[in-house]
Formats: C-alpha cells, structure tokens, sequence
C-alpha cells in the first residue's frame, strides 16, 4: 500500500467550527479515478493551503470545494450544507456566500477596475449605482487600491491586477474565499504583499480562507494548516512546523524539490525506443 494511502489525516480542532467537511470524495474523468476517497475539514477563521505535485489532483479538488463540479461519490458540506442534495437555487444562494480570486486575476478589460468589482452586485442585488460605487471604493481600499477604481486592467501591473481580483472576491462579503495559486508570475516582493493581504483578510474579517499554492514560502507564511495531495490521495493534514518535520520521504522530497524518479541509464533508455525489451528487461518501469 503506499505511503500516501495509509497517511493519517489531522483532525480539525474540536472547539472550531467546521465550514467545509469533504468525506470519501472520489472523481473521475472518464475511466482515470483522479481523487481517491478524500477527506478533509476547514474551520471558520482558518487558512488551510493545498499543495502537492503536478497531476495530483488539487485543482480537481478545489473546484469541488467550490461546489462547481460534482464528484463520481462521497460527500461535501459547505457552511452546514449538503452541497449535492441542494436545488440550483439553493446552490445558488451557496455560491453567493463564496468569494474566488482566480489565477490569472479574470477581469474584463472592456470594463474599469470599479465596474470590474461592481459586477457581482449587478448581477446579484439591486442596489443602485452610488451604493455600488462606494462598497467597491470600500473593496478598493482593503486591497490598497483606492483610486484606482477608473482605470482599465491593461493600465494595471501584475500584482495590482491580482489584487483587484481579491476586491471583486470580496464585495459580496463572502464567508469562505478562495484563492488559485495567487502568487503565480509576481515577483518576491509583490507575492508577499499578497501574503500580507491574505493574512490581513483573515485577522481583520475572520474570513475563512482556501488557497491553492506551489510557492513553498508562501504557504509557510499565511497557512494554519496544510493539506498535501499526492496523486489523488490525501499524504498529510497539519501545520507548518508537522509539515517541515515530518519524516514521509514524499513530503521531504517535495519540501526540497527532489525528483522521485529512477535514473535512467541513456543505453537501456535507447534500446527501449528501438524495441530491445530483453536488452531492456532490467531498466525501471
């Protein structure tokens, strides 16, 4: 059996409360089983980071988390919510309660930074103007942003794009917020402002807050707790100081970015391309 389907799953604190309870969660994509039986809790007020290889399963597993795919079997609840057995509208009303900043900022570039952020209230209230005006200023300045609201996304640097992002995320007062690989293309000094911001959220909000991340020094700086996924099985659940002693080889092979893979001889490499499988007999699979 492998080492990350017989690893033991942390529970949650027993005094917090718990927000998203994943169980036995399995997925598929046509015949390949992607997540393998899943379980997982995040309580409110936490940051719980995903990590894990690529192929492992983490962007699968947080589209789930934000009730935008249906899993093969097992279970999820978000705020207390049996997300599957809910009608749309009810699913509706769910998602309204969570806020995504996604990758690559996602904002319109016909529209300004301020309708960029408004949208989610046109599309879900029916405040009028100068309200939306001033709740998205209000975003606006969470994010450090304030002033910007007439500017185009193009007039934007990389980091002030992804931070209007977390302004739109927010506007809805979101319970729960996620984040995909937030500091993806920024330079050090931008990502930990973002790192900053992230923790602001939290402190400041009480925001229960999912990221999904492979930058190592940015989950060791905003996490509460960690969650590894390692081909589809969960490898580990903890903090930052179980994670970093931890003595699963796996971990410490992804901590320290080393390879798992054999070395290949380039002659039994080469015999294999030309079809000498007995000469290749001994070479890893």
């Amino acid at each position: 059996m492998s080492e990350a389907a017989t690893a033991t799953v942390q529970e949650a604190p027993p005094e917090a409360r718990t927000v998203i309870e994943v169980r036995d969660l399995v997925t598929h994509y046509g015949p390949r089983e992607i997540l393998h039986g899943v379980n997982v809790d995040i309580v409110e007020g936490e940051i719980m980071v995903i990590m894990g290889g690529s192929g492992s399963g983490k962007s699968t597993f947080l589209r789930h988390l934000m009730a935008l795919q249906r899993p093969t079997s097992g279970s999820i609840k978000i705020l207390d919510h049996d997300v599957w057995s809910l009608s749309q509208k009810q699913l509706f009303e769910l998602r309204r309660k969570l806020g995504v900043a996604f990758q690559s900022g996602a904002l319109f570039s016909s529209m300004t930074v301020g309708e960029n952020i408004m949208l989610p209230l046109y599309e879900h209230t029916k405040l009028d103007r100068t309200t939306m005006e001033i709740m998205a200023r209000m975003k606006l300045e969470v994010v450090e942003l304030s002033g910007f609201e007439d500017l185009m996304p193009s007039e934007l640097s990389g980091g002030m794009i992804k931070r209007a992002a977390v302004a739109r995320a927010l506007i809805m007062d979101p319970r729960i917020l996620f984040f995909d690989e937030p500091s993806a293309g920024l330079d050090p000094v931008v990502s930990k402002q973002l790192d900053e911001l992230i923790l602001r959220l939290r402190d400041a909000m009480g925001m229960t807050i999912c990221v999904v991340t492979h930058e190592l020094d940015s989950a060791f700086t905003i996490a509460d707790r960690i969650t590894v996924l390692d081909q589809g099985n969960i490898l580990f659940i903890g903090t930052v100081d179980e994670l970093r002693s931890s003595a699963s080889e796996r971990i410490q092979n992804l901590l320290n970015r080393r390879s798992e893979e054999a070395e290949i001889d380039p002659d039994e490499y080469l015999r294999r391309l030309t079809g000498d499988k007995e000469e290749a007999e001994g070479m890893p699979r």
